[in-house]
């Protein structure tokens, strides 16, 4: 009778442990998958089994897909450039730097001609069979206008907070959010006019048929300035090889001169790698999709580029009163005062710089106070998508 019983007992014992052993690893798994995007360690780089399986995205979270992307930042430099903050500042990230003007360097172009034309096409021929999934191309300069007002000015900030995702999406990608100068009209091939600030505009004609015979000179081109772009690895690959060498090609055989021959390529980037004529996306969404400094909208973002300007000027009249105020007020308190921007104060006394002081520095802090919400909002995909009208779903990444 006991053996009997035993024998009816154990498979159901044994089903029950196999029960209650299952149970246990799908709650450890839900638990896991809900946990991760917000605890887990997997986006450590030495973490490579994390990688193998993605992160699902909850509710738009970020995480460090990016990290996914291999990257390689092109830099043009002269040998008495200085570019150590490069390998100081971004020691996670592939460099390819060309020394124009050194034969001798490991890595140059043929020739030191065209500006940062030479070395972009120079890199794309010589790695055309082995690029990384993203290729950033930019200068030598870590802090300068071309780099963003809402990035510092830094391309450290700049390489930094570049969503490879977002790069991969669109294909090619300007990495300058502001229009002025570029947009949004610049150059017109038609009827062209040589001016000083845009000396290529007299020849771009001629240099459209060279270059693209078979397409048509469009009324005009614009894209934000200044030759500093993001490539995924399929838009490089989409244009055969011999195309960037003839182009190349173009720049050392040119009478142009140095100088020329690569203000005229500033505004051509956007028609060779995206078909566009004008590459000028909103500025907010530029930020937003591409930085992950999102504001809510195109209506908060120019409220905050406007109490900007305010700031600036203000700013601006603030150091006039300081490096004037003696000779000011020797003219005498009702006597008209000009200031840089034209406009006209109707006394010294009505713009004290202690006043004027205090408004600059509470606008800094209401200015840095917006500039974190929107870092924080930037920091969520839904966030992103929503911002700049395009789809998303539950699990999608940046």
């Amino acid at each position: 009778m006991l053996i009997q019983t035993l024998a009816i007992a154990a498979p159901i014992l044994v089903l029950l442990l196999f029960y209650k052993h299952h149970n246990r690893e799908i709650g450890q798994q839900h638990i896991s998958s809900e946990r991760l995007p917000k605890n887990s360690e997997c986006s450590h780089a030495l973490n490579t089994s994390c990688h193998s399986i993605p992160a699902p995205v909850q509710n738009g979270s970020r995480r460090n897909e990016d990290s996914v992307h291999s990257r390689v930042v092109v830099v043009p430099c002269m040998r008495e450039e200085e570019v150590v903050w490069i390998k100081q500042e971004l020691p996670e990230i592939v460099k390819a730097v060309y020394v124009v003007n050194d034969s001798t360097a490991s890595m140059h172009p043929p020739k030191n001609k065209g500006h940062e034309v030479m070395v972009y096409l120079t890199y794309i021929i010589d790695n055309y069979a082995s690029l990384p999934n993203v290729s950033i191309f930019m200068h030598a300069h870590r802090w300068t206008h071309h780099n963003g007002g809402l990035l510092d000015n830094d391309a450290v900030e700049m390489i930094s907070r570049l969503s490879d995702s977002h790069v991969i999406r669109r294909g090619y990608v300007n990495l300058r959010c502001e229009w002025d100068p570029g947009c949004p009209e610049w150059l017109h091939p038609i009827h062209s006019q040589a001016s000083l600030g845009k000396q290529e505009e007299a020849v771009l004609s001629r240099c459209w048929r060279e270059l693209f015979p078979s397409d048509p000179a469009p009324p005009f081109l614009s894209q934000p300035c200044c030759a500093q772009f993001a490539l995924s690895k399929e838009r490089i690959l989409s244009i055969p090889m011999s195309r960037y060498m003839f182009y190349r090609d173009w720049i050392l055989t040119t009478p142009l001169s140095d100088y020329i021959s690569g203000r005229i390529w500033e505004y051509l980037w956007q028609y060779m790698f995206g078909g566009e004529y004008v590459n000028c996306p909103l500025e907010h969404v530029c930020y937003c999709d591409g930085f992950g400094i999102c504001f809510g909208g195109e209506t908060q973002y120019q409220a905050f580029v406007e109490l900007r300007m305010e700031m600036e000027k203000m700013e601006m009249e603030l150091d006039d009163l300081n490096r004037g105020a003696n000779r000011e007020i020797q003219l005498g308190p009702q006597q008209l005062i000009r200031h840089r921007h034209g406009t006209r104060i109707k006394s010294f006394s009505d713009l004290q710089p202690a006043y004027l002081s205090d408004q600059v520095q509470a606008m800094k802090k209401e200015l840095q106070s917006r500039k974190m919400d929107a870092l924080e909002r930037g920091e969520y995909a839904k966030n992103r998508a929503e911002e700049c009208g395009r789809p998303w779903k539950q699990g999608d990444g940046f």
